[in-house]
């Protein structure tokens, strides 16, 4: 016979193994009958048909077979085979084991079967990924001697050409077309009357600057050549101290002086502004009370909601909780006296790929999702541009559910999974969005919840979750063949 001869190799790339018939003269002529190293995932297999009846071991004499794994500078020993002569056999039975160790399969010579498939599975490492089976023979006499020893380098493995990852389509969704682009822009502002007075003296106290506000909200739009102005909405409130009715009047009279404060400086068109008042803000003073720490808060709350009416509720405070209502009258009430503002206004459509890139990069608040979407378009899926265009868009409609699921994608298509787990809890609940969470429930290794996520997308219309929930198949499958 030849000292080694491989008969046959093949390697089945949807197993990933290498599988040898083997003969070797030094193990008794053929104890190695045939061998398979495959690879099942992330685990190494190796199966060794043994034809142990062809081990010669007399009496008082012990053998034991080790596979080894090599790959250049690293080797992994295998849990061994050991046969006994019958009196080596009950020598190691009485003192503590056999000579490998726990794990060692056993056999006294005169019980050994004639043949045995030996398996063993390890974790896989890179080294493995070129590597050969070494089996080692030991020969042992009296008390552990080794007699002898051999080995044979057999047919090894040779990890196959990496295929491309399998990584399932994503759903991208293009949001509604723009007709147009209308926003708004909100605050308050706390302008200063002299007592029972209705006219702005723009220097009284903190108006200059309360003033300062309202006109850098109305300016920040006005001068820019995208936008028109088609609204501002002004509303004055008093504060409770006086009566109703004369609260009333100021606020009213407060409101409409800030409007021709506003209309002789911008000199707007018919219909632009438009106002409201509300005599006494006890919303304001409600939510003062509730967070303060005031020792008969919960009573006061209680007078606030209660039916009466506003005169009779701001007496009873103040009758019968004097300190407090005097720490209201110079620590809320001020601030009850206020304007609230908001300017609407529209942003042009734009349709020019540059020129939406341009205000992308500079002004992304300009810019409707459809036209973030526009430009993604010009991008290869998965370029850093392309995820750019939605996680920017994402930034400008953060509770935007179609901005948080295609954010969500480019999270996936770069391998940030805690990223997209994000996006995708503020994603709704549309199909698209269960098949994304099915995606990434199946990319972070979460089988039996992809499975639910995307059987009830595909139920819902999202074809693409049929062949993910394949895949899932074939996963489960493996783990199930290596565990």
């Amino acid at each position: 016979m030849k000292k080694t001869i491989l008969a046959i190799i093949s390697i089945i790339l949807s197993s990933y193994s290498v599988s040898a018939q083997l003969v070797d003269e030094r193990f008794d002529g053929s104890v190695v009958d045939s061998l398979e190293i495959r690879r099942d995932g992330g685990y190494m297999t190796v199966g060794i048909d043994m034809l142990l009846s062809r081990l010669k071991v007399s009496r008082n004499r012990a053998v034991t077979l080790t596979p080894f794994i090599v790959g250049g500078t690293d080797t992994l020993a295998l849990p061994s085979v050991g046969v006994y002569g019958r009196t080596r056999w009950y020598h190691y039975l009485r003192n503590g084991g056999m000579v490998t160790g726990k794990d060692e399969t056993s056999y006294m010579a005169g019980r050994r079967p004639d043949s045995l498939s030996y398996e063993a599975v390890v974790p896989y490492e890179e080294w493995m990924g070129h590597s050969r089976v070494l089996m080692v023979r030991r020969d042992y006499g009296c008390c552990r001697t080794l007699l002898s020893g051999s080995d044979s380098l057999f047919a090894g493995y040779n990890e196959p050409a990496a295929a491309e990852p399998y990584f399932p389509a994503l759903s991208y969704i293009r949001p509604v077309a723009d007709t147009s682009k209308h926003y708004s822009i909100s605050g308050s502002a706390y302008i200063d009357f002299p007592v029972d007075r209705t006219v702005i003296y723009p220097d009284y106290r903190r108006n200059a600057s309360e003033l300062a506000k309202i006109r850098a909200t109305i300016d920040s739009v006005r001068n820019d050549n995208d936008v028109t102005i088609t609204s501002i909405w002004l509303k004055g409130y008093a504060s409770p101290e006086s009566p109703y009715a004369h609260n009333e009047e100021l606020a009213k009279g407060r409101t409409e002086a800030l409007v021709r404060y506003v209309q002789n400086l911008y000199h707007f068109g018919d219909g632009i502004i438009e106002t409201e008042y509300e005599p006494e803000d006890w919303d304001g003073l409600r939510r003062f009370v509730e967070a303060s720490g005031l020792e008969h808060r919960e009573q006061i709350l209680a007078m606030i909601d209660s039916s009466l009416e506003p005169d009779a509720k701001e007496w009873r405070i103040k009758s019968m909780y004097p300190d407090e209502y005097r720490f209201l009258l110079n620590e809320c009430y001020p601030a009850l006296r206020h304007t609230d503002y908001r300017v609407e206004y529209d942003i042009r459509v734009f349709s020019d790929v540059e020129e939406i890139k341009r205000v992308m990069q500079t002004q992304p608040q300009k810019l409707s999702l459809n036209e973030f979407y526009h430009v993604a378009q010009t991008y290869a899926p998965g370029t850093d541009e392309f995820n750019e265009v939605f996680e920017i868009a994402v930034r400008m409609y953060p509770d935007d559910e179609t901005a948080n699921l295609n954010a969500a994608n480019t999270a996936m298509q770069a391998g940030n999974l805690l990223m997209a787990e994000r996006y995708l809890a503020r994603a709704g609940s549309s199909p698209e969005a269960q098949y994304a969470r099915g995606v990434c429930e199946f990319l972070s290794g979460r089988y039996d919840v992809a499975e639910a996520l995307l059987s009830e997308a595909m139920e819902s219309g999202i074809q693409q979750a049929g062949e993910v929930l394949s895949h899932i198949e074939i996963m489960k499958d493996n783990i199930h063949l290596n565990n």
